[in-house]
């Protein structure tokens, strides 16, 4: 029977169960094991809940007779350790702890840990007979101390504490500027640290056999110190690394299953791997030097609509991923200017400065909003990856199309309305000459004068990538800056292998010159040609192109963007000059935009 794709399925037990595809990570329950206390930081949707789950099948001792069921098929059940099925296991999820006064804080948090331990002993009466009770009415602390107590006395199975999304609602605080509250959350005295005290306390005297840690941000981590100390902060231990998300090679054998459970055309599968590898690829949480790993819940959402429909979906963004731009209007939003400057820094150069340092120590909530971590806390929400010990950049396609939009939308800049005659023109013709003149025209000259000045190759690449893909993802996709043999493409157009482009690739490079660069060469715009060094570079791209796809319809282009004077595009298929026209006038001063 085929496997299932299942999206955002964050059960592990449920994917067993329901024959769904599992990229096994299970080797690192080995290695955890040998850390006290770990704490793991990842973005959302890279599978922080789907680990927690897995590890409570593993160490719960309800599930002893279940093992060869649930992990048979794993690497740690070819090679179990000796804590298997030997614990009481208690799973907190903060992230359901709701916000609000102090009072509804503690109350919610207590009502969630208290039902997690009523669980707890629910399930395991046969241990703990009649000899413990959850009080709904006591704090979590009180009642997880007399479970432990328990514990002890009896010589019970000990506890493995797992705790998802430890700082979800703490950070809900911070994000929202309540600062008097966090601080009072984070009261030596307050229920919060009592809690994680007493955690201490079950590691001190054995009764807890470790305490397993995920969440997003390393802010209220280090507030909490105090009351847990004992915390080992893995997040940047390269070890680490690919623990969650997936590696190209597991994306490999991940894509073998699936296009032979779904009988899917072969032919498909090396367009299939560009477009997922471009679209959600390329972070890198601690080695620049090591393999980059996929996003792996927002690929799952691709595979699950590929298999039930055959197709590609038109949005390749998750629209679940761009809920995390809240991220971005909270943590800049009490300085709207330093917004946009974080914003049209990325937009323009892809790249934006870091101090490593602040990685590699824990930072708290007086620095959080300072204008030097901004990068640090958006690496740490999984929209900024690691380019080398200086730089971060976006990593993916996808997470420069959200920027892109975001970018639009701090500077009022219309994409939806204007373009549609264009866009329909373009699917009837192909003439991308039209289509980057409609571009120039409607949106480049909305473009305030400040980022005009600013623009270069990458921001008119992203631009109008972002624009096309908004009007004509029914019919393409796009690859910006596609590596090949001879160097990286600046932005492909690839016609979707089940609709009426299918094999066409129109492969563009894009040049700029400011305009006292254009002006030095003293040449009018309609006397520029297409420079020999750029024809070459292009041609050496496409032969990469013809080599990988050699009945694959390529033409290939070189756009020129001349300051605020004009553009052309030319259209360098072949070695006749004269097919190489396209010409673009005029000012982008204050009367034309």
């Amino acid at each position: 029977m085929k496997k299932r794709v299942l999206y955002a399925e964050a059960s592990y037990e449920a994917i067993v169960e329901k024959n769904g595809y599992f990229v096994d990570k299970t080797e690192y329950i080995a290695k955890l094991e040998l850390v006290d206390n770990p704490v793991f930081l990842r973005p959302r949707r890279f599978g922080k809940s789907l680990l927690c789950t897995m590890l409570e099948c593993y160490y719960d001792i309800r599930r002893q007779d279940r093992f060869e069921e649930l992990f048979g098929h794993t690497w740690i059940g070819r090679n179990p350790t000796p804590l298997h099925h030997s614990c009481l296991v208690l799973h907190l999820d903060f992230s359901i702890v709701e916000t609000g006064d102090m009072a509804a804080m503690e109350k919610s948090f207590n009502h969630v840990c208290n039902l997690g331990m009523e669980t707890l002993v629910g399930l395991n009466k046969g241990i703990f007979q009649d000899m413990v009770s959850v009080d709904r009415a006591e704090s979590a602390a009180a009642n997880l101390q007399n479970i432990l107590k328990c514990i002890r006395v009896n010589a019970f199975p000990r506890l493995f504490i797992i705790i998802d999304e430890y700082d979800n609602f703490a950070n809900q605080l911070i994000v929202r500027h309540k600062d008097r509250l966090f601080q009072e959350l984070m009261d030596d005295e307050g229920f919060l640290k009592t809690f994680f005290k007493t955690l201490k306390e079950g590691r001190k005297n054995r009764t807890i056999q470790n305490v397993f840690i995920t969440g997003v941000l390393p802010i209220t981590i280090d507030e909490l110190a105090s009351g847990f100390n004992v915390a080992t902060f893995i997040t940047l231990d390269p070890i680490y690394e690919n623990m969650l998300g997936f590696t190209q090679g597991e994306v490999n054998s991940l894509l073998d299953e699936v296009y032979r459970d779904y009988g899917m055309d072969p032919a498909t599968r090396g367009e299939t791997n560009a477009l997922i590898k471009n679209q959600y690829n390329g972070y890198h949480f601690i080695r620049t030097d090591g393999e980059p790993v996929y996003n792996s819940t927002i690929l799952i959402y691709f595979l699950d609509y590929f298999t039930r429909h055959g197709e590609y979906p038109e949005s390749l963004t998750d629209m679940n991923l761009k809920t995390d731009l809240e991220w971005v209007r909270r943590i800049t939003g009490s300085n709207p200017e330093l917004t946009k400057g974080f914003v049209d820094q990325l937009m323009l150069h892809n790249t934006i400065d870091y101090d490593r340092n602040f990685l590699s120590a824990k930072f708290n909530m007086a620095q959080f909003f300072e204008k030097s971590f901004f990068p640090v806390s958006f690496y740490y929400l999984g929209m900024l990856t690691k380019l080398d010990a200086f730089l971060l950049r976006l990593p993916n396609l996808n997470m420069r199309k959200i920027f892109a939009e975001y970018f639009n939308e701090l500077h009022h800049i219309d994409v939806s309305t204007g373009y549609s005659q264009a866009m329909r023109r373009f699917t009837q013709d192909l003439d991308l000459h039209a289509l980057f003149g409609a571009y120039w025209e409607r949106y480049v000259a909305q473009l305030p004068e400040a980022i005009f000045q600013q623009v270069n190759e990458n921001f008119y690449r992203t631009t109008f990538f972002e624009l096309c893909s908004r009007h004509l993802s029914p019919w393409f996709t796009w690859n910006v800056e596609r590596s090949y043999p001879k160097g990286r493409t600046d932005l492909e157009f690839v016609g979707k292998f089940n609709e009426c482009f299918a094999g066409i690739r129109m492969v563009i490079e894009f040049k700029y010159y400011s305009n006292a660069e254009f002006n030095k060469r003293k040449t009018p715009i309609e006397d520029f040609n297409v420079q020999p060094e750029d024809r070459a570079q292009i041609t050496g791209y496409v032969e990469g192109l013809r080599r990988e796809y050699p009945e694959a319809q390529i033409s290939q282009y070189v756009i020129y963007c001349m300051g605020n004077q004009g553009w052309r595009v030319f259209d360098v298929a072949t070695d006749n000059p004269s097919r190489e026209i396209s010409i673009g006038h005029g000012s982008l001063g204050s009367d034309d935009r």
